[in-house]
């Protein structure tokens, strides 16, 4: 396996970061999850833009473009595989043990992992924390994901894939690595960006091909809704069959059926949308 890291491959043997990087010590970095088929990225642009605003939005250099790809373009070639999952992680390097940075740059690191296709359906629980949309992260994808990291381990204990939060206002606001989707009277709606949820590439995209609707979505939302989906970069839109102890029955419903069918067409056509 071999590894970008501060501008060249290494091996996974001798790529090491320093115990003193600001992303490891205080969580100070950001990241993206590119989904890569065949060796090829997809919406690899989208992805570097929202690298960026994440990067702004903490106070980080804005990464280079071109670096990035460059370093995407490397670790593609060098470990060939079907189907896998390219991570972009840029930090705020070298720095002290507290919250103050450094002066040593940042930190890139671009990294392959090997996957397989999601199930069509899958199920998912709520959990009794809330995203802050007040926060000074919101809408940011930081390396800060512990709470990601508890909540879904409550999702695998109820033998589901996803854990589904609310905000503070107790609107739907998103899953611990995805964008919730729900079916109303035929119609698919999905929470605004202001519920403090990610603005998810996959979510974007199902909203400009299948047509949902942003909207202030109370919790209980999941209770009655038609139908359920979710959208990630390694989930594209896969269906939910149950959301806590209320089952969906036929899951992927046929509006849900449809959003999968779009998505899975125009993604094939265009690996760069």
């Amino acid at each position: 396996m071999k590894i970008w890291l501060d501008g060249g491959l290494r091996d996974i043997e001798s790529a090491r970061v320093s115990v003193l990087d600001h992303g490891l010590t205080v969580g100070d970095g950001i990241f993206e999850t590119v989904k890569a088929v065949d060796g090829e990225p997809f919406a690899l642009t989208r992805h570097l833009n929202r690298l960026s605003r994440s990067a702004r939005g903490l106070g980080l250099p804005d990464p280079d473009h071109d670096e990035v790809r460059r370093a995407c373009a490397a670790v593609l070639e060098a470990n060939p595989m079907p189907l896998g999952r390219l991570r972009i992680t840029y930090t705020g390097g070298h720095g002290p043990l507290g919250s103050d940075r450094g002066d040593h740059g940042p930190t890139l690191v671009v990294a392959l992992g090997e996957t397989t296709r999601r199930p069509d359906s899958t199920a998912v629980v709520t959990v009794p924390w809330t995203r802050n949309e007040r926060g000074a992260l919101t809408g940011l994808k930081t390396t800060s994901y512990a709470e990601n990291v508890v909540a879904l381990a409550r999702a695998h204990q109820h033998g589901a894939s996803e854990a589904l939060f609310g905000n503070t206002v107790g609107q739907l606001c998103e899953g611990t690595g995805s964008n919730v989707f729900v079916v109303l009277d035929g119609e698919i709606h999905t929470p605004p960006l202001a519920s403090g949820c990610l603005a998810g590439i996959t979510r974007e995209l199902a909203i400009e091909w299948a047509g949902a609707k942003e909207t202030d979505l109370p919790l209980d939302v999941l209770q009655r809704a038609e139908e359920v989906f979710l959208t990630s970069t390694l989930r594209d839109v896969q269906a939910v069959h149950r959301v806590d102890d209320r089952e969906l029955p036929g899951a992927a419903g046929p509006v849900t059926a449809k959003a999968m069918r779009v998505f899975d067409e125009r993604s094939g056509h265009d690996l760069d949308p």
